[in-house]
């Protein structure tokens, strides 16, 4: 799947999100925004991500993954049989976080297989480079690819938890 056309230029729509009873600050008395920038900074930096999906019979599953941020989308690949593959298989909403629990952010999106060989070996081109490895896009094509374009985003700071949260939504 190619990337968005618009994914260069289309910023997602930054607010506050709805947390009672925590004390957040409302953007407009003094709590800052997060910049998109942060948030894709760290979405790239993160060497593990957790995914989260959910099974047929409605059992949640979270499992952590190597990945990729590239193309505005998160990337990553396992087993076909693995039990988030079979999950994302029938249904594609899935949720992504990244490693860091001091500067978390939080992707939600629908996952897309991706088993064309000029897309995965992109794909693993970049994750080579990331990890140091030499899988090479052999490994990844005998393998499911995702990839996961965000809905929605969110991201917080905890050195300013009630002055950072931010949440991002993508039109």
């Amino acid at each position: 799947m190619a990337p968005r056309e618009d994914a260069a230029v289309t910023e997602p729509t930054a607010s506050r999100p709805y947390m009672p009873g925590y004390g957040i600050v409302a953007a407009d008395e003094g709590g800052g925004l997060l910049p998109w920038a942060w948030a894709e900074e760290r979405l790239r930096a993160s060497h593990e991500y957790w995914v989260a999906t959910v099974g047929g019979d409605g059992r949640a599953h979270l499992t952590p993954v190597w990945g990729v941020w590239m193309d505005r989308a998160l990337w990553f690949s396992c087993s076909r049989g693995s039990r988030k593959a079979r999950d994302l298989g029938g249904e594609p909403r899935c949720t992504i976080a990244t490693a860091d629990p001091h500067e978390p952010v939080v992707l939600e999106g629908r996952s897309v297989p991706v088993a064309d060989p000029p897309t995965v070996t992109s794909f693993a081109e970049a994750s080579d480079l990331k990890y140091g490895t030499s899988y090479g896009p052999a490994f990844y094509l005998a393998n499911a690819c995702f990839r996961v374009e965000p809905e929605r985003v969110l991201g917080l700071d905890d050195a300013d938890f009630t002055g950072t949260p931010t949440r991002w939504v993508f039109k």
